[in-house]
Parts: C-alpha cells; sequence; structure tokens
C-alpha cells in the first residue's frame, strides 16, 4: 500500500529543488577563480569586476553585496557585460577559504589593492589593465552603481 500524498514533503523536495537552482545561477555569475575570469574576460571581450571584500566583517562590504551585487539589476546587467570576481577575506573560522584560493586572493591584494581598502572595486580590462576603481557609495542604486562602472571602461 503506498502512502498518502504529503504536502509538507512535497514542499521541502520544492524549497531544496530552488535551493539547489539558485546557488547553481549565483555560482554561474560570479567566478570561482581569477584564472576563469581572465579567461573568460578574454573569450567573451568584457572587463573584469573585480571585488575586495570582508563578507563576514566588513558592513559596507556586506551592504554593497545586498544593495547592490544581489540586486536583480545588477545581475541582469553584469551576466552581459562584466566578468565578476569576488576576492574574499572572511575572518570569521567557519568562513575561511581554501588555501589556494586564499593565496590567490592576497597576491591580488598586493597588485591591486597594496592599501587594504574594503571594499574596494577595480574594474580591470581582459589584460588585467586597471581601468578604474570604487567602493561602496552610500545611498547608491544599482543603476547609479553601473553606470559609475561603466565610465572606467572605454
Amino acid at each position: 500500500m503506498s502512502k498518502p500524498f504529503c504536502p509538507e514533503s512535497m514542499k521541502k523536495i520544492l524549497f531544496l529543488l530552488l535551493l539547489v537552482l539558485a546557488t547553481t545561477l549565483q555560482a554561474q555569475e560570479w567566478q570561482s577563480s581569477f584564472s576563469d575570469a581572465i579567461s573568460k574576460a578574454t573569450e567573451e571581450n568584457k572587463p573584469i569586476v573585480l571585488v575586495f571584500s570582508g563578507s563576514d566583517w566588513c558592513a559596507p562590504c556586506i551592504r554593497l553585496k545586498k544593495h547592490i551585487f544581489d540586486s536583480d539589476e545588477f545581475k541582469a546587467y553584469a551576466s552581459e557585460h562584466y566578468v565578476l570576481y569576488n576576492a574574499d577575506f572572511p575572518r570569521k573560522k567557519q568562513n575561511q577559504l581554501p588555501e589556494p584560493l586564499m593565496a590567490t586572493n592576497k597576491s591580488l591584494i598586493e597588485r591591486y589593492n597594496p592599501k587594504g581598502y574594503f571594499p574596494l572595486v577595480v574594474v580591470l580590462d581582459k589584460n588585467e589593465k586597471v581601468l578604474g576603481e570604487t567602493g561602496f557609495v552610500a545611498r547608491s542604486t544599482p543603476e547609479k552603481y553601473i553606470a559609475t562602472l561603466n565610465k572606467f571602461i572605454k
């Protein structure tokens, strides 16, 4: 005899499927390595938006991510016009990155952010030349932030 249909089980399954889908979509937007970002920028002839953040300790970094980078407007525009890479520097033990990724991020901060500003957003061309930089702008909108990034791109 089969079990009767359980709406709670179906809700849980649907939630898990949506979570996996959302995670997959998010993973496609931000490159998992800087070398992948360079390759994609070269293949697609797009600039790289390199973000230096402290995802678990830097309040302006968290606000920038929440209000700009996680917005539907930014995601839609960025997927067509930019290659994104987040050089993150978490401090909490449970958020630590794998050592190879941390080593890459440290080399990027030495090269592009030697003063250690957080957040710092550096726009690079596909040859890794700096086109411009900005940071967190209070009361900015995704549209204004996109316009700021686009001013650096000739």
